[in-house]
């Protein structure tokens, strides 16, 4: 199934915003009904495919078949940009300029290489697509002309498992529902949960450096990487043989996060756990954000660390977003801040670190709430991109950004990133409403998931880039990183630059080079001026 042109996720999973909450947005943010629907596939000025004849003959030739070489107008719309607000609003405004020329469809590695050295040989751009779910511009490459899509759909195989060393080989185009049934058939996991797992596919988590909202007991995906397979214009990369090893520099690093710029990802090979036996998630009520995140780092450097460990601010928490499906229900929301605490394993290790934990909390200042409002957040936890698409409906502006850093340094930037939000749009006549939450913990750190729903203004795109800019400008000069787990894409890349310095950048563009020396993969993403 395709998700839904022109927002996120299956259509029938939609849910209108209450009449409750339509009133809030308009009496305490200004928001105006929506003038217009979102233009219909049927009725937008799609042109005629740009695919020159020959670039078209020779792309059927790798694939093998006309059928997997797909240019109707339908086809390519779905493949227009991904799913960042801006995304939306432009594609929902009939705007298809960033559509490809042709989407492609192999079915295996040698055909992706195939369709590679096509692409060098023609100049055509070419911008691997998985789940379709980039919320940074990951899929909207900078190409002087026509380009194609990758569609890895068809590259959706469990290659082998290794029960002994517990591993799994994925292809990439599996997305994360499937993956987890095939990997439960053998009784493992991956354990990897983004608010994108329903859609979001093996092949992106490792090209983005994906985060789970399990992350604090199961790792990042990058994490879990423990060999990959690229496909480039210049021939096949493999990376990784041991668990671990001093054999030079880890060529995976350059491979992780690295969207489609250097090559396409044909094969992960994963760390896989057995499938826990009991699951449980609790809440806790915090006085504060500063006391709760107080207790997060305990509980992150000195353990017992959960599976799941994270904390919404006052905001958040008044919202009620911890728990998207009860927006508009009525209940009653604490002042404070709400943390949610989920446990997986085998029930005496789950007895256990809850236990030791608990007593963390309380020593921090938390009071127990039960595991109510854990299950809800359980239950929830995939609903926010729908809110989201319901308050575009109701002429409302919602968008989210994230960051890390150290936790001496988390204060801070918490306030320089909501300051600058709220200053700019404020000034612009839209004042915001600004919530955050921490939803991955380190020794070290945290990360910082902000979001942001005003009023969308005359020119919402405009509006929301000048607000963005004035948040990445924040998070740079307070000490954060550009990008935890959304990525780079366009939006963050110059961004990206300043973080890695021109020396830094400049190595990433001789590797370019290298793998790519003709620039046709996903030109303008990740590196600036490539």
């Amino acid at each position: 199934m395709d998700m839904l042109w022109s927002g996120w996720g299956d259509p029938a999973e939609a849910t209108p915003l209450p009449g409750t909450v339509i009133g809030l947005l308009r009496d305490l943010l200004g928001v105006k009904p929506r003038e217009a629907a979102p233009v219909a596939i049927a009725d937008m000025a799609v042109p005629e495919s740009p695919l020159t004849p020959g670039a078209r003959r020779a792309l059927i030739e790798a694939l093998g078949d006309e059928a997997h070489v797909r240019t109707d107008a339908e086809t390519r719309v779905r493949h227009t940009r991904g799913k960042s607000t801006p995304d939306l609003l432009r594609v929902r405004g009939g705007d298809v300029t960033a559509a490809p020329a042709a989407v492609l469809l192999p079915s295996g590695h040698d055909e992706v290489l195939a369709v590679l050295r096509v692409c060098a040989e023609h100049g055509l751009p070419l911008v691997p697509f998985g789940g379709g779910t980039s919320v940074v511009g990951g899929l909207a490459p900078e190409a002087r002309g026509p380009f194609v899509a990758l569609d890895l759909r068809r590259m959706n195989a469990l290659l082998d498992l290794d029960p002994v060393s517990r591993t799994a080989t994925l292809q990439p185009g599996l997305r994360g529902p499937r993956a987890e049934a095939l990997l439960a058939e053998h009784g493992f996991t991956l354990g990897h949960f983004p608010q994108s797992y329903e859609w979001a596919t093996v092949g992106g988590f490792a090209a983005a450096r994906s985060s789970g909202q399990a992350s604090a007991g199961y790792g990042r995906f990058d994490e879990m990487v423990l060999s990959l397979t690229l496909a480039t214009p210049e021939g096949t990369l493999d990376t990784g043989r041991a668990p671990r090893s001093a054999a030079g520099p880890d060529l995976r690093q350059l491979v992780l996060g690295s969207e489609g710029a250097f090559g396409v990802i044909t094969s992960v090979t994963v760390r896989i756990r057995p499938v826990p036996r009991t699951a449980v998630y609790e809440g806790w009520h915090f006085p504060s954000f500063e006391e709760g995140t107080t207790a997060l780092r305990r509980l992150a450097q000195d353990g017992p660390r959960p599976t799941v460990l994270r904390l919404s601010d006052e905001t958040e928490t008044f919202i009620g977003l911890a728990n998207p499906e009860a927006i508009g229900s009525g209940a009653p929301q604490a002042a404070g801040c709400t943390a949610v605490a989920g446990y997986e394993g085998t029930e005496e290790d789950t007895r256990h670190r809850r236990e030791r934990a608990a007593a963390v909390l309380r020593e921090c200042g938390g009071t127990p709430l039960g595991e109510e409002p854990g299950r809800r957040w359980a239950h929830g936890r995939y609903s926010a991109p729908y809110l989201r698409d319901a308050l575009l409906d109701a002429g409302a502006f919602a968008e989210t950004l994230e960051t890390a850093t150290f936790w001496s340094r988390v204060p801070a930037l918490y306030a320089a990133v909501r300051d600058a939000l709220t200053d700019t749009l404020t000034g612009a006549g839209t004042p915001p409403l600004v919530m955050c939450h921490i939803s991955h913990v380190y020794e070290n750190g945290a990360s910082l998931y902000f979001t942001v729903v005003s009023a969308q203004g005359e020119d919402p795109v405009a509006h929301w880039t000048r607000a963005k800019h004035a948040a990445n400008e924040a998070i740079l000069a307070a000490g954060g990183t550009i990008s935890h787990h959304h990525g780079v894409g366009t939006d963050h890349r110059d961004w990206y630059a300043r973080e890695a310095g021109p020396l830094g950048i400049d190595a990433l563009r001789a590797v370019k080079r290298r793998l790519d020396p003709a620039g046709v993969l996903n030109p303008g993403v990740l590196l600036p001026g490539d």
